[in-house]
């Protein structure tokens, strides 16, 4: 595993950890590069239902390490060459079929945002601060994270984001929509494992076939499609959907088997 980065799994719970608590876990580039790698396995683990991913220590994450700029992104080149392994990070995070949750206290700054906007959920400690923070850098935020801040909070507040770098806590992201829920701190992850669980216990067909949907309607698609239509087909054909139709005549918890 990359230096940074702790994953773990528990049952259908699958949890991702951004480890340098010391530097509030700051992201190196390594740790950008490595995060795609790890989203795929969970992906193609049979066993794996949810991807929960946080922060060790008090912080979700204050963002992308600076420290790594002088050497990385210190020319145009070398510029690209990073911002290209976040992309990829947030591109992998927003492509999964299975549903992510990013579970923040804490900072949740700059990058750590980043990456807490392309998950699905966001479930936060009532502690916690948020911001995105190109302006104060020099830096202009890339188009895809820029289009799923526009879409989970509207332009108005997209732009008080990028264009002010202001921080705001979590009652304010709570408000605007950037975070689905605040929990007090001590109950932040019970309650989060316990949504997990709930994910985990639904129809996965119905979970990734919509979690796709939803992806391509965030990508611009207008209307229904091919991939659309075969996706609620094979809903329609499967084993699910005869056991959901069945428990809910029989007043009983469905036992879904889809993987």
């Amino acid at each position: 595993m990359t230096d940074g980065l702790l994953f773990s799994v528990e049952g259908e719970i699958a949890r991702l950890t951004l480890a340098r608590p010391e530097k509030k876990n700051a992201i190196t580039h390594g740790m950008w590069s490595a995060i795609p790698g790890i989203v795929a396995e969970v992906e193609h683990d049979p066993e794996i239902k949810v991807l929960v991913l946080t922060g060790a220590g008090q912080d979700f994450s204050a963002g992308a390490d600076i420290s790594e700029f002088g050497a990385l992104r210190s020319s145009a080149e070398g510029a690209a060459v990073y911002d290209e392994a976040v992309e990829a990070t947030v591109r992998a995070l927003t492509g999964m079929r299975k549903p992510s949750v990013a579970m923040i206290r804490g900072n949740c700054i700059g990058g750590g945002c980043q990456l807490s906007v392309a998950c699905d959920f966001r479930f936060t400690a009532a502690g916690a601060r948020f911001g995105i923070t190109p302006a104060k850098l020099g830096i202009v935020y890339d188009f895809l994270s820029t289009r799923q801040l526009v879409a989970l909070v509207g332009p108005a507040h997209a732009r008080y984001f990028l264009l002010s770098g202001q921080l705001i806590d979590a009652a304010r992201a709570r408000e605007i929509g950037l975070v689905n829920e605040v929990f007090a701190a001590e109950e932040l992850e019970s309650d989060t494992l316990e949504f997990a669980r709930t994910l985990c216990a639904r129809s996965q067909a119905s979970v990734r076939g919509m979690n796709r949907i939803v992806e391509k309607i965030l990508a611009g698609h207008q209307d229904s499609d091919e991939e659309v239509a075969a996706i609620r087909l094979a809903a329609v054909h499967g084993e699910d959907y005869a056991e959901g139709v069945a428990a809910f005549l029989e007043r009983r918890t469905p036992t879904f088997t889809y993987r």
